[in-house]
């Protein structure tokens, strides 16, 4: 992932996150997986196998996806080895023949471990924008 090398932690992260973008927009489930931990936890339960299937199923919908994320909030934890990232996310999904037929403005908070060099997701919630 573009997210090796000797940046610090909260760079490496910043770059995993982006590179999680990429993967959705290219359509490519496998590789915004990579960085997902085996006992990630997600809305509702959600596991790490029930995650890829949702992102699967999304990009059969919509196989032209775009990700527009705002600015990324990010507090690193104790020794710099954990991290919370928060940020507001457009997905927008359609047939790429017109404007973008369906759009959905979610906020986002995700808590984030470094093993063995590499960050990796353990858990994700999201909601609609300005939901309560």
């Amino acid at each position: 992932m573009a997210a090796c090398g000797r940046e610090p932690p909260e760079q490496r992260l910043r770059l995993t996150v982006a590179a999680m973008q990429e993967a959705v927009e290219k359509g490519k489930p496998k590789d915004f997986m990579e960085p997902v931990a085996d006992d990630f936890v997600g809305n509702g339960g959600l596991d790490r196998a029930g995650l890829e299937r949702l992102l699967k199923g999304q990009l059969l919908l919509s196989p032209n996806v775009t990700v527009q994320t705002g600015p990324l909030s990010v507090e690193m934890g104790a020794n710099d080895t954990t991290a919370t990232v928060r940020f507001s996310m457009l997905l927008a999904g359609g047939s790429g023949r017109f404007v973008p037929e369906r759009g959905d403005m979610q906020e986002l908070v995700s808590g984030w471990r470094e093993e063995e060099g590499q960050w990796r997701l353990y858990s994700a919630s999201w909601k609609p924008m300005g939901a309560d």
